[in-house]
């Protein structure tokens, strides 16, 4: 199957679970700790417009930034020299590596955390992308976890409706839905055993 190339200024619904649907995530400093990552690896690289943690899998809704207006600067290298690109697919393979040696590490364990390759669609048009942010917010209703999408800490969504500082896009996430009002109701009416996405 063609896995699907990593383009700047494209939208990506990205996903992944565990190893033969293992559990990625262990106790809650596991959910942080992927969430500095996630900040230290794709923020320099893309603009974060949803995401949900779940216990063996995951989901981001991310926009590539175009070439130039990403800086150097936002980036931490191991080596002296920079590369001449960056390329998004080798920062999201550095952000799954190093969350798996850290999980390793601390839990004893060896081999591969993820299924690879990671899965990617395209988000191609503006309602594809309210759906797609709809079902990565309710997936935790979805799989029985809460009733109700605001219960759930591991996600975007309680972010996107806070006043605190947060690396999603929260002001180009409301106007995609109209208003913060529109943007709660749509989330309490989706409709997650009829799912259009």
């Amino acid at each position: 199957m063609k896995i699907e190339t990593l383009e700047s200024g494209h939208f990506y619904h990205i996903y992944n679970r565990g190893n033969n649907s293992e559990m990625i995530f262990f106790e809650e400093r596991n959910y942080h700790y992927f969430l500095q990552l996630l900040n230290k690896y794709i923020v320099p690289i893309g603009e974060i417009y949803a995401y949900c943690l779940l216990k063996n899998h995951f989901h981001f809704l991310i926009r590539l930034k175009e070439e130039n207006k990403i800086s150097y600067d936002d980036f931490v290298f191991s080596t002296i020299n920079k590369p001449k690109s960056i390329d998004p697919s080798r920062q999201f393979s550095h952000f799954f590596n190093a969350y798996t040696q850290a999980v390793n590490k601390q839990y004893c364990r060896t081999g591969s955390l993820f299924e690879k390759p990671f899965e990617r669609k395209r988000i191609t048009d503006e309602k594809y992308l309210r759906q797609a942010i709809l079902y990565i917010h309710n997936n935790p209703v979805k799989h029985g976890l809460v009733s109700k999408v605001e219960y759930y800490k591991w996600s975007s969504y309680r972010a996107i409706l806070s006043n605190n500082i947060s690396a999603v896009r929260k002001k180009e996430v409301l106007e995609l839905f109209g208003d913060q009002e529109n943007f709660v109701f749509s989330h309490n009416y989706y409709d997650v055993l009829n799912l259009p996405y």
